[in-house]
Parts: C-alpha cells; sequence; structure tokens
C-alpha cells in the first residue's frame, strides 16, 4: 500500500444521500472543511459534480455517485465501493427527501408512492447498505434527516408528514437494534429550511410570517451530533426557526 493509500484510509468518511443541494450539499462542505472524506449522492449529475469541484477546489476531499436511493442493488455496491477504498466507512447522512402539498381527497396516488418510496425506503436502502459494514468495522453513526413534520400533523401536506412520521419510528427501532454493536443514531428534525422543498404554497405562505433556517444551519447541527465523544449520542435534534410555532 502506497503513502496515498495509507492518507485515504486514515481519514474519517461519510456517505451523504440527497447531496447535491440543500441540507446535504450544506452538510458535504461543513465534514469537508472538518477533515472528512465525503461521497455525496443523488439523481442529478450536474449538482453532484458542482459541490464536489467545490470542496476539491477548496482542498477538501470528495467525490460523488448518481444513483437513485430507490435502487438497492446499486446503493449497496456503491456503499462496498467506498468501504474497499477508505477501508471503513464511519458515517451516513441519509437525507435524500421531496415534497408533496395536497389534500387526501384530491392528491395524486402515484406522487404519494414516489414520496414515501424515496423518503423513507430511500433511508431505509442505504442503512440497510451500510449497516453490515458499521458492524464489522466495530462503530459508526448514522444520521438521518427528518423534519418536525414528523412530530406534527395538519393540512396541507398529508403524504410528506406521513413519510417522516415514518423516519422517526424507523430511527427510533434502529438506535434500539444498533446500541450494543456501537452504531450511533441520530435524528434531525428541522423546521422551514430555504431548500429547493420550500418551492410549494404551504411554505411560501409560511414564509411571509417566519424566516426559514438555512441549509448550514442544520450541517451545524449535524456535525455537532457527530463530533461527541464515542460514549456520547445525541438521539435528536428538533431544530425551527425562532418564530415558527409548530
Amino acid at each position: 500500500m502506497d503513502e496515498l493509500e495509507i492518507n485515504m484510509n486514515s481519514k474519517q468518511v461519510a456517505l451523504i444521500t440527497g447531496g447535491g443541494t440543500g441540507i446535504g450539499a450544506a452538510t458535504a462542505i461543513r465534514l469537508a472543511e472538518m477533515g472528512i472524506a465525503v461521497v455525496i449522492l443523488g439523481r442529478r449529475e450536474a449538482p453532484l459534480r458542482e459541490i464536489t469541484d467545490n470542496i476539491l477546489s477548496d482542498g477538501g476531499e470528495a467525490s460523488y455517485y448518481s444513483a437513485d436511493v430507490r435502487d438497492f442493488p446499486a446503493i449497496e455496491t456503491i456503499v462496498r465501493e467506498i468501504s474497499n477504498r477508505y477501508g471503513h466507512l464511519d458515517f451516513l447522512i441519509a437525507n435524500a427527501a421531496i415534497h408533496d402539498v395536497s389534500r387526501i381527497s384530491e392528491g395524486d396516488p402515484e406522487h404519494w408512492r414516489e414520496v414515501v418510496n424515496i423518503n423513507v425506503v430511500g433511508c431505509m436502502y442505504p442503512v440497510r447498505a451500510t449497516l453490515p459494514i458499521m458492524y464489522r468495522q466495530g462503530g459508526g453513526h448514522i444520521v438521518i434527516v427528518s423534519s418536525v413534520s414528523g412530530r406534527v400533523t395538519y393540512i396541507g401536506e398529508p403524504i410528506y408528514v406521513a413519510s417522516k412520521h415514518a423516519l422517526v419510528a424507523f430511527a427510533d427501532c434502529l438506535r434500539q437494534e444498533t446500541a450494543l454493536r456501537d452504531v450511533r443514531v441520530t435524528i434531525v428534525e428541522p423546521g422551514l429550511v430555504d431548500t429547493p422543498l420550500v418551492d410549494n404554497p404551504w411554505a411560501k405562505e409560511l414564509m411571509k410570517t417566519v424566516e426559514p433556517l438555512k441549509p448550514d444551519d442544520c450541517a451545524r447541527a449535524i456535525s455537532f451530533a457527530i463530533e461527541q465523544p464515542p460514549n456520547c449520542v445525541i438521539n435528536e435534534i428538533v431544530m425551527r426557526p425562532q418564530k415558527q410555532i409548530v
């Protein structure tokens, strides 16, 4: 093994889904600034390449894969490649998500299926692919990005709300299953965040009175969670803009 490979393998490594924009992109940049090698994953290659190039130009280490989180064989292959390249995979940031604004009586069932598959199954698949590697290496940290919509209910986003509630339950089950194997689990639940997901009537109305969080606010919370010592796990971070009530 040459010196370059030794240096690469000594770095902590993070896989970030939905890493091309919003919270995922901000997290990739922040973790790279902390000296972590980041691998970002998403469906659209152009934003992934842009974030990767920005990190590399700033002296960080980054790479990307264009893939769909609903494609388990592809995700499993990517995770295996990352593990083979670095010798380990320390962090999974499961962040990929899409949005839906509808009424239950009027919504598009096919889009509902897509929301649930990306937001829920698209979190479960990377966790399933990553967990055996973390068990073999003796630990790791999984961060699931949900939403305060996973803790409250309201009219206007029923399928999105349901998907985020599912993530909260999944994270709780995952934490209980992994605690004795030294794999930490954190769920981060932001309120209104200024990302592409706010391009909908419900969020635009809320933004008339509420200044949204910035993606880097969420990235800072994620970095806080993963920086804790091994004997400490931040189970849950709920964060809202100051003027967001629910």
